[in-house]
């Protein structure tokens, strides 16, 4: 969802101005995406990269 066609109920004007402080609080949390402020891409970067280095791991334990 995104919050260029909502109106807040405080000011009456779209949220995505950020006219007021109820805008502007909105506005923010509707754009704070991700797992602890980080990007999904870069959660899935983690994920891939933990997946490569366990699999190396495991390639190299049964040398």
């Amino acid at each position: 969802m995104s919050c260029q066609h909502l109106v807040c109920a405080q000011c009456a004007h779209p949220v995505i101005e950020g006219r007021c402080a109820v805008c502007r609080a909105n506005r923010e949390r509707m754009h704070n995406h991700g797992f602890a402020g980080l990007s999904p891409a870069l959660i899935v970067g983690l994920l891939l990269a933990l997946l490569f280095l366990t699999l190396v791991l495991k390639h190299l334990s049964g040398l």
